[in-house]
């Protein structure tokens, strides 16, 4: 009797097996981070930075098409800065890292301690966020109706002294842009609030190739001291949820602690309704469990660091001159290529070991495209390629397709297009399949306590309940582990019953374990 033969897959860990763990592994595997020696923080690594300069010069790229502007805001903020927007601070107070001194000397015992005699009038906090300090330079910035829409930007670190820690999806130390605006009236800012969160929607479909859910988070969710908070909500390959980006229309409260008052065409004094959204390298934590199989990371091409590698099969012999000059040419020839209206970005890996060893580093990394190229191929004008998503055939041996240089060239870009494709088209068909519309509070129970270890997302009818009512929903989800992710804003009309409160649904909501 035939057996179907048995892939041994690159990672020793697989997804089914132990999701955690698997994630763990991608990242040390493919070389994207490592521990830092500081609690809660991480290295990241060339190949995890790169992706997330791709990622930073694509936003960028959209921030500033909005005519928005970037600007950089310090790192400490004084304690009185958030003690002037009460919600503000209680929604943050857990997390914050404080500096009480600015000078250190000897200990007793050794060592080094703060000096008594060093310490700051007025305790400094290390941004959690930004909207405290930037209110105050917008109050100096805007004194007139004509000095608004104020829109502004940053690229920054943050940090929040998480408790449980994990590379790119929480930690105490990240990597984030965070836009903050101001605007005349609530319509004006509603439209940046939206306009912000749809910039994140496409963004992660048409660059991340991660589908997504765009929609408004429960009161109970909301940003400390906003008035809305908005969310992209991407489902996981182990069912689990990812907020991947939010937008916050804050009203008037943080422009009257602040003191952000223009002067309008009337002559009388008004504050300013602002905003704020961001994202951060989470997004990278969402890219690698959205993507990754067995074998590692796979990258989307479009913020992939290299979304070609040629790989020559050197053997430290004079046939290798030959061998790296066709090989050069291949890349200068692949380099003059244009996709996703940019160059091809490709690499000659010429550092010295077998080929076969460094393909499977690279297969680990997710590069979209290896050229595996030996003496003969050269010799006959070849390439034998192996796409990272279709890297097994059926005899579970590297799934390599002999083509001519020429062919290879022509049809480079269309290869990269269709990666892409394929793995939002997979992703997002995947999201759908598990996402299951849930009647009652019994069925809720029920669908998540099923053998099934992911169960996916649930999708309920939901009245929109605050204050205590509210309050009663998230402890009865907090007993099962559940949180609300959001309300999609292209819902359908609703009939029925809330599942929670038993009044008339005025909305659908999708409720799930999360991240």
């Amino acid at each position: 009797m035939n057996q179907t033969p048995q892939i041994r897959h690159a990672l020793s860990t697989k997804r089914a097996d132990d999701f955690a763990q698997w994630y763990q592994e991608v990242i040390s595997e493919a070389e994207m981070a490592e521990e830092s020696g500081v609690r809660g923080c991480m290295v990241i690594k060339p190949w995890g930075y790169g992706i997330w300069e791709r990622i930073q010069r694509r936003m960028d790229d959209r921030i500033k098409a909005a005519g928005v502007q970037n600007c950089y805001f310090p790192l400490f903020i004084p304690l009185s800065y958030f003690a002037k927007e009460a919600d503000h601070v209680e929604g943050f107070a857990k997390e914050m890292a404080v500096v009480t001194h600015h000078r250190l000397i000897a200990g007793e015992n050794g060592g080094l301690v703060p000096d008594p005699e060093a310490k700051l009038e007025e305790p400094l906090i290390v941004r959690p966020t930004s909207e405290t300090v930037i209110g105050a330079a917008m109050a100096r910035w805007v004194q007139s109706w004509r000095d608004l829409p104020l829109l502004t930007n940053q690229w920054a670190n943050v940090v929040r002294w998480e408790m449980r820690t994990r590379m790119f999806l929480r930690t105490s130390e990240f990597l984030w842009q965070e836009g903050h605006t101001a605007h005349a009236d609530r319509d004006d800012a509603m439209e940046e609030t939206l306009r912000a969160l749809e910039m994140y929607r496409d963004f992660a479909e048409t660059e991340l190739a991660m589908p997504v859910f765009a929609g408004e988070k429960p009161e109970n969710e909301r940003f400390p001291g906003a008035v809305a908070t908005y969310s992209i909500e991407a489902m996981m390959q182990d069912g689990k949820a990812l907020q991947a980006g939010t937008s916050h229309y804050l009203g008037t409260g943080f422009a009257k602690a602040a003191g952000i008052q223009y002067q309008d065409k009337e002559g009388t004094q008004q504050y300013a309704h602002t905003t704020s959204w961001g994202t951060s390298t989470r997004m990278i934590g969402g890219l690698i469990m959205t993507h990754g199989d067995d074998d590692g990371l796979r990258v989307p091409p479009i913020v992939a660091p290299y979304q070609i590698v040629v790989l020559p099969m050197l053997r430290d012999g004079p046939e290798d001159e030959a061998l790296l000059a066709y090989c050069q040419d291949l890349t200068k020839a692949l380099g003059q290529l244009s996709a996703f209206g940019e160059p091809v970005r490709v690499l000659l890996d010429k550092r010295p070991g077998k080929a076969t060893q460094k393909r499977w580093a690279w297969v680990k990394k997710g590069v979209p495209i290896m050229l595996e190229i030996g003496g003969r191929d050269a010799a006959g004008g070849q390439v034998s390629m192996l796409r990272r998503d279709r890297i097994w055939n059926a005899a579970a041996k590297a799934n390599f397709v002999a083509l001519a240089k020429d062919d290879f060239l022509a049809s480079a870009v269309a290869e990269l297009e269709e990666f892409q494709a394929g793995l939002f088209a997979e992703a997002k068909d995947r999201r759908d399949a598990n996402v299951s519309t849930v009647e009652n509070m019994e069925a809720l129970t029920a669908f998540f306590a099923q053998d099934k270890r992911y169960p996916g997302w649930a999708e309920v009818l939901w009245s929109r309940p605050t204050g205590a009512a509210l309050e009663s929903v998230v402890q009865k989800l907090k007993a099962l582990k559940l949180t609300i992710r959001n309300t999609p804003l292209d819902g359908q009309a609703v009939s029925g019953s809330c599942i929670f409160t038993g009044e008339p649904a005025v909305e659908r909501i999708y409720v799930a374990r999360s991240y």
